[in-house]
């Protein structure tokens, strides 16, 4: 009788121990893209380059700033929800409508432009702007949310 009583004890301990697991598994932080676990971005440790997944992240933060720097036409085929369109051949006219106390992310269509101006601001004494690498093709690709 004391060999099943230890018996139907461990087996007690070996499924409370498979449910706390499993539930610490399951809450342990957010799926992203690919099933992978989502870390929390810290935008003031950002590098320069960032990748799509690292802006979909931070995007809706209240001291974030997705800045698009593509021509307006390019802009109204498709953007990232909330982000200002300064074109960048009018960014040193329009430096006064960039934020200094918010991370900035520039995006443009492929990365290219936006590496430019990401360099041009940062010359300026902007300290807080980075650059999305791959641009709209790389974050529709990704499949994330865009706005016309």
């Amino acid at each position: 009788m004391k060999n099943k009583t230890v018996h139907a004890q461990l087996w007690i301990a070996v499924l409370l121990s498979l449910v706390v697991i499993l539930s610490l598994a399951a809450c342990g932080g957010q799926t992203a893209p690919g099933g992978a676990v989502a870390e929390a971005v810290n935008p003031a440790e950002l590098p320069v380059n960032v990748d799509p997944a690292t802006v979909e992240q931070i995007r809706n933060r209240d001291d974030v700033v997705i800045l698009d720097v593509r021509e307006d036409w390019e802009y109204q085929e498709g953007h990232i929800p909330g982000a200002v369109l300064i074109p960048l051949g009018t960014i040193p006219n329009r430096l006064d409508e960039i934020p200094r106390d918010k991370t900035v992310i520039a995006v443009c269509r492929s990365g290219n432009r936006s590496s430019q101006a990401t360099q041009f601001l940062r010359s300026q004494g902007f300290d807080n702007v980075h650059n999305m690498t791959g641009g709209m093709i790389d974050w529709t690709k990704a499949g994330y949310e865009t706005e016309r």
